[in-house]
């Protein structure tokens, strides 16, 4: 049996970003994924890049060096993952005042600015102006989530990187074994990559961690004739409050529990015209609970055509998938317990700007570089708690 330098186990993006870094390290990787087409957090991504909303001066170090990064990837990579950027518009509701969801904003390091009724509605003619008392917009980065992380995979392959389809099944933490459907694979080191399922697969294995998830549930649609400007969001997000809500009991995950669910009304258009609508989170601490698909596509549509009502009944496809996330906003990355060379990368806020800066980072931390920021987000500040 091979013994690997690194299995990572999860072949979303921060899987496929810390992959590619750590063989670029000299590190011998194998990536693990359980499925040949993943239908994940990535695939299922807006793809919106936020590097303007650090809030503190280690995001906004972080939102800076992810904008760097991005800037050359495609050519690093030598792939076209579509980045560009593109109007963010956060919608405001009816019922609330313009100025006082603006004041919230000015927390973030690049404000949105505040735009009256006519104004969104001239940037994004899709808009029902009925349904908002204004909105805020932000210059806002966008790639196309699923070209940049096969762009990750490719280049990891061609420096080395061995990749196996497989299901794992348990980890064993002692002797630093994974089991998967198809075999058993050796190494000095496991990093789970594993988003929403990390929790699950490391409880399975003897292992606590105090990360979480949320059943995510959009509208993708093939290519159509009708042009989205902007990259629609709203300016109050519930699913903030949802997660924060469900992660002030631990207890009540080791059991099957539903916790709650919000509709945040989201849309952004591709470069090749399809859609991605959305979002319901849906918080039950069973991942591998069922989702009833009808209630919550009408669900979805309903909420979808008050804000955006030319898109309320645009043919597409309801998806569901788990989308991971932390008590504190911040990602878990380092070790999961202090007695072995188990690791988490996982739980992002902001993932697609916080995961390329991070895999690096964290690659060259593996790799026995010091480095604060990694130090910090590592999960052992949660230990007390558990």
């Amino acid at each position: 049996m091979k013994t690997y330098d690194i299995i990572i186990i999860g072949a979303g993006i921060a899987g496929a970003a810390l992959s590619y870094e750590l063989v670029t390290k000299g590190f011998s990787v194998l990536l693990l994924e359980q499925d040949t087409t993943p239908q994940n957090a990535t695939r299922y991504s807006y793809g919106g890049l936020a590097f303007w909303s650090g809030t503190t001066s280690f995001t906004s170090q972080l939102c800076k060096e992810s904008k760097q990064l991005y800037q050359i990837l495609s050519q690093e990579l030598n792939s076209d993952i579509q980045f560009r950027e593109l109007d963010l518009l956060l919608t405001i509701p009816q019922n609330h005042n313009p100025e006082e969801i603006a004041a919230f904003y000015q927390r973030f390091a690049t404000p949105p600015q505040l735009l009256k009724v006519n104004q969104a509605c001239e940037l994004e003619p899709l808009l029902n102006r009925e349904a908002i008392s204004g909105a805020l917009t932000v210059k806002h980065g966008h790639i196309h989530p699923e070209k940049t992380t096969q762009a990750y995979i490719k280049a990891f392959l061609l420096a080395g990187g061995k990749m196996q389809i497989g299901k794992v099944l348990e980890i064993n933490p002692e002797d630093l074994l994974v089991k998967t459907n198809i075999e058993t694979f050796s190494c000095k080191n496991i990093v789970v990559c594993a988003g929403g399922f990390s929790r699950k697969l490391l409880k399975i294995s003897g292992i606590p961690i105090q990360v979480y998830f949320t059943h995510a549930e959009i509208i993708e649609t093939p290519p159509i004739d009708l042009r989205l400007n902007t990259l629609v969001m709203p300016a109050i997000l519930q699913r903030s409050q949802l997660e924060a809500d469900s992660t002030t009991n631990d207890k009540l995950w080791n059991q099957n529990n539903q916790l709650g669910w919000i509709l945040d009304v989201g849309a952004v258009q591709f470069q090749d015209n399809s859609l991605r609508l959305g979002q319901i989170s849906h918080i039950n601490t069973n991942p591998d609970a069922a989702i009833d698909s009808v209630k919550s596509e009408v669900a979805l549509r309903e909420n979808i055509g008050r804000v955006l009502p030319e898109l309320k009944n645009i043919n597409g496809d309801w998806h569901h998938c788990l989308v991971a996330f932390s008590k504190d906003n911040l990602p878990l990355i380092g070790k999961a317990t202090q007695s072995n060379n188990v690791y988490i990368f996982s739980g992002f806020s902001n993932p697609l700007v916080f995961i390329p800066p991070l895999a690096r980072r964290f690659a060259n931390y593996l790799a026995g570089s010091k480095d604060e920021i990694i130090t910090k987000l590592s999960p052992q500040r949660f230990v007390s708690e558990q």
